[in-house]
């Protein structure tokens, strides 16, 4: 009523020249009141309230990335912004920026006397090597959380493979207690005389996976209180990725320092890598994962048809909670393992040459020498563990944590690494080199490589050179692809690397200071190599086409209990 009151004022005060206008000052005046409800506008303003909340959320979670991003590490990035350096592609020109950080903090307290702790905890680890290193890392943690003497680990011996090596065969065990004795106190058994004594055996049970703190106080503490000792099975990721900077930094020590191989293993990892050494000044490192058990787990096809089928489809009948996968999903999503001819394809499109020498870790390879075959035509400097051990190797071959912890070695001291999934050595060994100083690793970005790979007949080698280089920028191990809450902290252990305090300054070892001019953050990546890429014709494998299969499988997407792991 008030608007037709109001519209009336308004015709009066017009000097109408026409019809038209006498009619519309009419109807305006004849036009019903609009009446609206209160329901609605307290609607609208609860959803004006949603959206604010909304985004004030996504603003606070993302502010320290921000802060992070633009104050501590973009200042390096901003000088000569024009100017698009090339990238290395053997080592990262912001590395010297940054420091492995991981000692103890001033409110750190001290371990408790073994006496006055809270009770034993027994751990039994499972899956292969890296796989129980994460839990052997998470199982201090949790013995530090519950305020308890940790019993060195059990190791699994009934896993895939069926390896019988205790903790003291692949782990410097006297290293590991010593080290770790001011964080957490730890004993090879549990004292006989305290067995003898308790009423009961100990207590068994298995955690929830990535479980916080809270749950071990809550659920684990009590009962440990009231038995005194306690049993954790199938421990492995059995605590949460993210934890106070204490905690992390106590991680980074174990899983870093305390963790040491045995002699014998270390003096034989070295050898292998000298000799790699002696043959070329630097070399890359492949961690293939192109098995049998990996392959059928991913649920992904090679094209070998039927035969193929049959014996990964009767494999992966031992994981009986996993789903029926489409293989061709599964490889647009970047799931599928690459082939030993894509990573070659990979590496010669990044511009490493065909002389670079390279060291495959690997166990049994799918379809064997036929399908390693197109990657050492490709490279053909090419070399594995059993070719430069020999007989040497013998003793560690029933083994197959003792072999993984001889590529470990390798590959850790390798100029680049690179890695065909997204498993536990490729995590582990990508945290360690990132505190290690961010030496190079390379993670083919699968997704994205894909169809680059489905149409690689399509287009000259420039032009896929090209587009692989640009599939991989944000995958080379550069620094700044690790940024806190970023995946799981075995891979990106931000709490653990420091930044240097150098405002223009990257520190040389041989040179001191230099001017930071010529680094930059780089739009279009150019890539460093000792030949020009562009021009290079490839060798084409005799059967032409390189297949359309790609990489990766994700932990924390096939997050089953007897989950195959390296």
């Amino acid at each position: 009523m008030a608007v037709a009151k109001k519209a009336g004022r308004y015709c009066e005060g017009l000097q109408l020249s026409s019809l038209a206008s006498s009619i519309l000052c009419w109807k305006w005046q004849r036009r019903p009141a609009v009446v609206v409800p209160w329901t609605a506008i307290c609607g609208l303003m609860l959803f004006a309230v949603g959206l604010i909340s909304l985004f004030t959320g996504h603003v606070a979670s993302d502010l320290e990335w921000y802060s992070q991003r633009l104050v501590k590490r973009t200042w390096y990035y901003k000088l000569d912004k024009g100017n698009h350096a090339p990238v290395d592609i053997w080592r990262s020109k912001f590395s010297n920026f940054y420091f492995a950080c991981s000692e103890r903090g001033p409110h750190f307290a001290p371990a408790v006397r073994e006496r006055l702790s809270n009770g034993y905890l027994l751990i039994a680890t499972s899956g292969g090597l890296n796989q129980q290193r994460t839990g052997i890392t998470d199982a201090v943690v949790v013995a530090r959380i519950l305020n308890a003497t940790l019993v060195v680990p059990e190791l699994d011996h009934h896993s895939y493979w069926k390896d019988e090596s205790d903790f003291s065969d692949i782990f410097d065990v006297d290293w590991f207690i010593s080290y770790i004795a001011k964080d957490v106190p730890i004993v090879k058994r549990v004292p006989e005389n305290f067995m003898r004594s308790m009423e009961k055996p100990p207590y068994t049970m298995r955690v929830p996976r990535k479980s916080e703190p809270e749950y071990y106080l809550e659920q684990v503490l009590p009962i440990l209180l009231r038995r005194r000792v306690v049993q954790l099975t199938k421990f492995d990721y059995r605590l949460s990725s993210d934890l106070d900077e204490d905690l992390q930094k106590l991680r980074c020590r174990v899983n870093y320092h305390a963790l040491r191989f045995t002699k014998t293993l270390r003096s034989l990892g070295q050898r292998l890598v000298m000799r790699m050494r002696k043959m070329a000044k630097r070399f890359i490192a492949i961690h293939l994962r192109f098995e049998p058990d990996m392959l059928a787990f991913s649920g992904c096809y090679y094209g070998g048809g039927d035969k193929e089928r049959y014996e990964l489809g009767e494999m992966r009948k031992r994981w009986e909670t996993l789903p029926e996968l489409s293989a061709d999903e599964e490889r647009s999503r970047g799931k599928c393992p690459l082939t030993p001819h894509e990573v070659g394809l990979l590496l010669r499109a990044l511009g490493f040459e065909n002389n670079t020498h390279i060291y495959v870790a690997s166990g049994e390879i799918y379809g064997g020498e036929e399908t390693l075959a197109p990657l050492r035509e490709l490279f053909p400097n090419f070399y594995t563990k059993e070719m430069l051990a020999g007989e040497e190797l013998k003793p560690f071959m029933p083994f197959s944590s003792r072999m993984a912890a001889i590529d470990y070695i390798v590959c850790d001291e390798s100029d680049v690494f690179v890695t065909n999934n997204n498993g536990n050595m490729a995590k582990i060994l990508a945290g360690r080199r990132r505190y290690a100083g961010h030496k190079r690793t390379i993670r083919p970005n699968a997704k994205r490589l894909s169809a680059l790979f489905t149409a690689r007949d399509k287009m000259d080698w420039s032009t896929f050179a090209r587009k692989v280089k640009s599939c991989q920028r944000g995958f080379m191990g550069e620094p700044e692809e690790m940024r806190p809450g970023r995946g799981e902290f075995h891979e990106y252990p931000s709490a653990c690397i420091c930044q240097k305090r150098s405002k223009y300054s990257v520190v040389n070892k041989d040179k001191g200071y230099r001017n930071l001019d010529r680094f930059l953050n780089v739009s279009e990546p150019e890539y460093e190599s000792d030949e020009d890429q562009s021009e290079n014709r490839l060798p084409k494998h005799k059967n032409g086409s390189t297949g359309n299969r790609t990489v990766s499988i994700t932990m924390a997407e096939t997050d089953h209990d007897d989950f195959l792991a390296d």
